[in-house]
């Protein structure tokens, strides 16, 4: 038998290279190596995952990865703690109990003591609940029941799991981040399903926060081969299938416009091409947290496809500007449409100065939001609209979308209505005239 790559030399290219070959070459690979080979692949996190169990590029100071159920949030904590315990590495391990702290995240399926090779892998200290590694490395174990036990501990960097079960969630991370100011970078990591608590809004609006999403699909190699059918077909296209299974954060509200099951129903493929594209630009009323509503959408004869939502915040007006541009060019679009209640013609101005050179429709909102939105939401549940890829924080808006909606403003919803309502509700065709327009 040839000498492979992962012989008396591995590591963890050589992991990375097995992953990125083809799926017969790897298991005619793995069929040959000895077990010692088999168990560094074991423990190597980035062979092993789906992309949203990656940690995201760039400069961040807190990840929030939030994801159904068995969507492999455990799994990424883990792997990316491990990944944290460098020699002398003091961390820390919060849960919503200590019991789900030794349970779940040290001694899990998906642990981090399951995870480490057999050479590398932790004690676990029960009577000082700590994690100790041979390099030095320490994980302190605390319960979100008890904030206080945070205060004096200070670390390199911290793993939250199932943020939103805890029964002190802002206060506990308040004193958890006070403590992050070891090494040269502290870092935050929180893994959750979603639940549409106020902490969980907060820091998904905190700048600096990083949000990942994945679905339970998205793991499904790793579940029982009916789990996911079972619940889908139980569930699908409930509120609760859209947060256990999607992994959205979806509000209470039964009168929302928009249902899980018009968004799940509305999931499909991009066509060759289109009658019409635009981009439609809710300007923020201010660069102070405030997004950009930015999305774009295609007719084809009877249907409305929404192609993309490239909403972001604390973009200066120029950074918008030239977003939207970038975005009708990306798109291929035909015009761009705006909201001018903000700016007048100042909208058009910055999308001129931003080399724009489509025409420009300014709309005024002369009614309400919801007002507004009632005929685009009869779309959805008309079969009318499909969503070219997966949209979650603007379907987590759109199910939020109440006539007693609170909070921030549904910038990217407001965004999509202006877009499907220049589409598909301005007269043409015989349909209905919006008099918002």
């Amino acid at each position: 038998m040839s000498k492979s790559p992962l012989s008396s030399s591995a590591s963890t290219w050589s992991a990375s290279w097995l992953a990125s070959l083809p799926s017969s070459a790897r298991r005619k690979i793995l069929a040959q190596l000895n077990p010692s080979e088999l168990e560094l692949i074991r423990s190597d996190g980035p062979f092993w995952a789906h992309p949203a169990q990656l940690p995201p590029e760039g400069h961040w100071a807190a990840w929030l990865f939030m994801g159904g159920r068995g969507a492999g949030k455990s799994w990424a904590g883990a792997s990316w703690l491990k990944g944290r315990a460098v020699p002398g590495a003091q961390l820390a391990l919060i849960g919503p109990t200590l019991h789900d702290v030794r349970e779940v995240m040290v001694e899990g399926p998906s642990g981090i003591r399951v995870l480490s090779h057999r050479q590398e892998r932790p004690r676990y200290e029960v009577s000082r609940r700590r994690l100790v590694w041979s390099s030095g490395a320490v994980a302190y174990a605390f319960s979100a029941e008890d904030p206080d036990s945070l205060r004096g501990p200070q670390f390199d960097a911290a793993w939250c799991d199932e943020f939103c079960a805890w029964p002190r969630g802002g206060e506990t991370l308040a004193l958890l981040r006070m403590g992050l100011r070891r090494g040269s970078d502290p870092r935050l990591m929180l893994t959750t399903t979603p639940r549409p608590t106020p902490d969980l809004r907060r820091l998904m609006d905190e700048p600096g926060v990083v949000v990942t999403r994945a679905a339970t699909r998205e793991n499904a190699a790793n579940l029982a081969p009916r789990f996911l059918a079972q619940l889908s077909s139980v569930y699908g296209g409930t509120r609760l299938a859209a947060q256990e299974l999607e992994g959205q954060v979806v509000e209470a509200s039964e009168r929302a416009l928009w249902r899980a099951g018009d968004l799940e129903r509305a999931r499909g493929a991009r066509p060759p091409s289109f009658d019409r594209v635009v981009v439609a630009v809710d300007p923020p009323a201010s660069q102070d947290g405030d997004a950009c509503g930015i999305v774009a959408a295609g007719r084809r004869g009877e249907m409305a496809f929404v192609l993309a939502d490239r909403s972001l915040a604390g973009l200066s007006p120029p950074g918008w500007a030239a977003r939207v541009v970038e975005t009708a060019r990306l798109e291929s679009a035909d015009a761009i449409v705006a909201e001018a209640n903000q700016g007048g013609e100042m909208v058009r101005a910055l999308l001129v100065s931003a080399q724009c050179t489509l025409p420009v429709k300014l709309v005024h909102a002369r009614l309400g939001k919801h007002a507004r939105a009632e005929p685009v939401a009869a779309l959805y549940q008309q079969g009318r609209v499909v969503h070219c890829g997966a949209f979650p924080a603007l379907e987590e808006e759109l199910m939020a979308f109440g006539p007693e909606r609170s909070g921030p403003s549904p910038d990217r919803a407001d965004a999509l209505v202006w877009a499907l309502t220049a589409l598909m509700l301005d007269g043409r065709g015989g349909r209905p005239r919006l008099s918002v327009l």
